[in-house]
């Protein structure tokens, strides 16, 4: 998947878990806020450590 995708899904993960945590489903929301955190720092982690690329 291109970053765009990968970003746009993180994103869409975020906006649904915010959604539930306002219509009071707070361990649904807390399990996706967690999933778009983790997905958020290993895409970042990803970009960074792309072989023949500078920082």
């Amino acid at each position: 998947m291109k970053d765009i995708y990968k970003d746009a899904l993180t994103a869409l993960i975020f906006f649904i878990g915010l959604f539930g945590f306002v219509s009071g489903e707070f361990i649904i929301s807390s399990t996706l806020f967690a999933t778009a955190a983790i997905a958020s720092n290993v895409n970042v982690s990803r970009k960074r450590s792309k072989p023949g690329q500078s920082a």
